[in-house]
């Protein structure tokens, strides 16, 4: 598949018209698709992407400039509202769930003629890293069809590995970004805290979410942020004064590894890594360091920590979150209730799927009055702590190469009956969401068994810039990320 931006230029140069487009993307859906081969979409509409798409290219005609993408179609994952499309966020507690009004991404993507065609599959509630916890069944790994495509955005990142679509829209708590697209060998961004709107994305853990772009192609992912991202009058939390513009990168990929100070966790490449993995990752690196970046060894302080402050805040905030799902004013509601306990917890048991009820008791623990002081706020301070260490590795530093996760895509099922596997398997990625820093997943070669292999960069907050221009560089200096799926489909 071509990048997104050729696309939309073939487009605007009235080589290609934005229904044809739209067409071609939906015979791709119907083959991967059909009898749930990938199982990335939950719902999609072609008449209605096609109105959508009749209206963009009128525009288009008249000479309206919209933006470098558009009359590209777009999924987007299933926990951001959509007026078009039900919302769901996997579970049978939003089953048939409306939405009256758009996330304020969506409308940036619709003014910016941009064809949102459906939603895509995900963990529930964005509670998992495999995407086999939600109610439409497992997403499958496009490389290898009895394999996960991670999660919780797997969904998106299997519809842009298939080939289904060239962008989606993810997001990320812990990793929900960049674990699902190195699982599956595409891009993906994790925005920093504040830079793009979350109003309107169903919230997990309100200080830890972001929506990102996911891609084939980084150049893709940060037309994508451009658009989404900048403040929103609806969302206080969002901070960035106007949207990013990358534009000036798009020119120049090759040159943005000259003298950029990368730091290397060396305790981090140690004990856990999969040795086939850290092969790769070695080797990407040394990709950077041949094209002038000076690669600065450091320890990473606190990685023992990470894994219990990032699940000790992010399921107390899901526990407070997800508290509005009471059966009575919206969401399922239990017909067998006869009292108005029984109804606050047979909807809650029978809405929620296991993953998200183990959270929210693990929140309800650590928020509660004998057990806060012990849990929460010691986790809240490592936190700070955490947050501090990042900004003393960054007054020496530009950029932080590290894994994405310590494995390759696992087998279905491999992991259902063992959460702190699961957990373990977040432990490179959950700082960068708990300190509010940018991070991305670029794919970075193939493990002994075929299958990709991501590498994560981070950045100081508001620092995208910094992580483009480097993702940028080595995909002009590397073909991993054009690299077609192994599977059957």
């Amino acid at each position: 598949m071509c990048s997104s931006l050729k696309l939309a230029k073939a487009i605007s140069e009235k080589k290609l018209k934005v229904a044809d487009a739209v067409s071609a993307c939906f015979d791709s859906i119907r083959e991967h698709e059909e009898n749930g081969k990938i199982n990335a979409f939950i719902n999609y509409d072609y008449d209605k992407a096609l109105k959508k798409a009749v209206e963009v290219q009128k525009k288009l005609d008249k000479g309206e400039n919209l933006s470098p993408l558009a009359g590209v179609p777009i999924g987007i994952k299933d926990n951001i509202l959509t007026k078009d499309f039900n919302t769901s966020c996997a579970s049978k507690m939003l089953s048939n769930y409306q939405a009256i009004y758009n996330a304020s991404v969506i409308d940036k993507l619709e003014n910016a003629g941009l064809i949102v065609i459906g939603k895509l599959n995900m963990d529930e509630y964005g509670m998992g890293s495999s995407s086999e916890s939600g109610i439409y069944g497992t997403v499958k790994n496009p490389w290898d069809l009895g394999r996960v495509a991670g999660g919780s955005s797997g969904g998106s990142a299997a519809a842009v590995a298939s080939g289904e679509l060239s962008l989606a829209l993810g997001t990320d708590t812990g990793g929900s970004i960049r674990q699902p697209c190195a699982f599956c060998g595409v891009s993906g961004i994790k925005p920093t805290y504040g830079a793009v709107s979350r109003y309107g994305l169903i919230a997990y853990a309100s200080s830890l979410d972001q929506i990102g772009p996911i891609g084939r192609y980084m150049e893709d992912c940060a037309a994508l942020l451009e658009i989404i991202s900048g403040r929103d009058e609806m969302d206080a939390t969002c901070v960035l004064d106007g949207p990013y513009d990358f534009s000036s990168l798009f020119f120049a990929p090759q040159n943005g590894l000259k003298n950029v100070r990368i730091a290397f966790p060396v305790n981090y490449f140690e004990e856990g890594l999969d040795s086939s993995v850290k092969t790769v990752l070695l080797d990407a690196l040394n990709v950077f360091k041949d094209a002038g970046a000076e690669i600065i060894d450091i320890v990473m302080p606190y990685s023992e920590y990470m894994i219990p402050v990032y699940y000790t805040i992010a399921s107390a905030e899901a526990s407070s979150n997800l508290s509005r799902y009471d059966g009575v004013k919206f969401g399922y509601r239990s017909k067998d209730a006869k009292t108005m306990n029984d109804l606050y917890s047979m909807s809650r048991n029978e809405g929620f799927g296991l993953e998200v009820k183990r959270r929210i008791m693990l929140g309800s623990f650590v928020l509660s009055s004998g057990h806060y002081d012990a849990y929460y706020s010691k986790a809240s301070l490592v936190r700070s702590m955490i947050k501090s260490s990042y900004e003393n590795i960054f007054r020496s530093c530009d950029l932080i190469f590290s894994p994405v996760a310590p494995g390759t895509a696992f087998k279905l099922g491999e992991n259902i009956d063992d959460p702190l596997k699961r957990y373990m398997g977040d432990l490179y990625t959950v700082s960068a969401n708990l300190a509010g820093l940018p991070a991305a997943s670029i794919p970075c070669g193939f493990d002994e068994q075929g299958l990709p292999v991501g590498l994560q960069l981070i950045a100081n907050a508001f620092e995208e810039r910094k992580i483009i221009s480097a993702a940028m560089a080595f995909q002009h200096l590397t073909d991993w990320h054009t690299r077609s799926v192994g599977a059957e489909l």
